[in-house]
C-alpha cells in the first residue's frame, strides 16, 4: 500500500497529528478539560467552512477560529468549569452556522463531509508540511511551558501562591490545544476528535503513573491507532476515521479490565 502517494502523505499526516494530539491530550485528560477541545472542533467547523465560503483554504479557517476561540476561552480561567451550559449552546450554533456557510456554496457537500468525519487519505503533500509547521509550532510552546503547566494544573493553589500566573498558562496551553484540534480535524474531523485527542491519553493515565511515561505513551497510543486505522481502511475500503476511533475505544476499553489498569 505504500506504493501510493495517497497512501505516503496519510501515513505521514496521521504521524504528525498522532504525535502532537497524544502529548497534546495529556495534559488536555490531566487538567479535566476535555469538554474544551470537543467545544474548539465545532467553533474549528465554523471557521473552516466560512474559509471555503470565502475562498481561502480550510485549514487556516480552523486555525484562526480555534485559537481565537482557545485564547477566549483560556482567559475565562476557572469560570469555564461552571459556564457548561453557555458552551454548549455555542456548540451547537457554531456547527449551525458552518451548515449555513455551506448552504451558500453547496459545491462544496463532500469537503463538508471529510471536515465532519476526517478524510486522511485525501491529504495532499502541500497538507502535511502545513501540518508539520503547525506541530512544531504547538509542541515546541508546550514543552517550553511543561513544566509550569503542569505545577498549575497538580497544585493550583500552591502554584499561584509561587507566583505562576494560571490564567496565562490557561491561555497558552488552551491555544496549543486549538492548533492540535485543527490538526486533528484533517484526519478524524470535527466530529470524532475526540477520537485522538482523548482517547489515547485517557488511556496511558489509566496504565501508567509517571507523566514521562504517559506522554510517551499516549503519542505511542495515538500513533499506533492512527496507523493502523489507515491500514485497515485501505485493506477493507471502510471509513479510516472509524476503524481510528473504533481502536481508541477498544484500547481504552481494555484497559478498563481489573486486570489491566494501573493500582489506583
Amino acid at each position: 500500500m505504500l506504493e501510493y502517494d495517497f497512501m505516503q502523505n496519510a501515513f505521514a499526516a496521521a504521524a504528525i497529528v498522532a504525535i502532537v494530539s497524544g502529548l497534546v491530550g495529556y495534559f488536555l485528560v490531566l487538567r479535566g478539560q476535555t469538554f474544551a477541545g470537543h467545544a474548539l472542533a465545532h467553533v474549528g467547523f465554523t471557521g473552516a467552512t466560512g474559509a471555503v465560503l470565502i475562498g481561502v483554504t480550510p485549514i487556516w479557517g480552523l486555525v484562526v477560529l480555534t485559537v481565537t476561540a482557545g485564547v477566549g476561552m483560556g482567559a475565562m480561567g476557572e469560570r469555564l468549569a461552571r459556564r457548561d451550559v453557555a458552551i454548549g449552546i455555542v456548540l451547537a450554533l457554531s456547527l449551525g452556522l458552518g451548515l449555513l456557510f455551506l448552504h451558500f456554496v453547496t459545491a462544496y457537500a463532500t469537503q463538508a463531509t471529510a471536515l465532519l468525519f476526517g478524510n486522511v487519505l485525501a491529504v495532499d503533500v502541500g497538507t502535511v508540511w502545513t501540518l508539520l509547521w503547525l506541530g512544531v509550532v504547538s509542541t515546541g510552546t508546550l514543552a517550553v511551558i511543561s513544566r509550569p503547566l503542569l505545577f498549575a494544573s497538580l497544585q493550583p493553589e500552591l502554584a499561584e501562591a509561587k507566583g505562576v500566573s494560571l490564567r496565562l498558562y490557561s491561555v497558552l496551553f488552551l491555544a496549543i490545544v486549538a492548533l492540535a484540534v485543527a490538526e486533528c480535524v484533517q484526519i478524524v474531523g470535527v466530529l470524532l476528535v475526540f477520537a485522538l485527542m482523548v482517547g489515547p491519553a485517557a488511556a496511558a493515565q489509566r496504565l501508567t503513573i509517571g507523566i514521562g511515561s504517559g506522554l510517551f505513551l499516549s503519542a505511542g497510543l495515538a500513533l499506533l491507532e492512527a496507523w493502523t486505522g489507515i491500514a485497515l481502511a485501505f485493506y477493507t475500503d471502510w471509513p479510516s476515521s472509524f476503524w481510528i476511533t473504533a481502536l481508541s475505544a477498544g484500547i481504552y476499553l481494555f484497559t478498563t479490565l481489573p486486570t489491566v489498569g494501573r493500582a489506583r
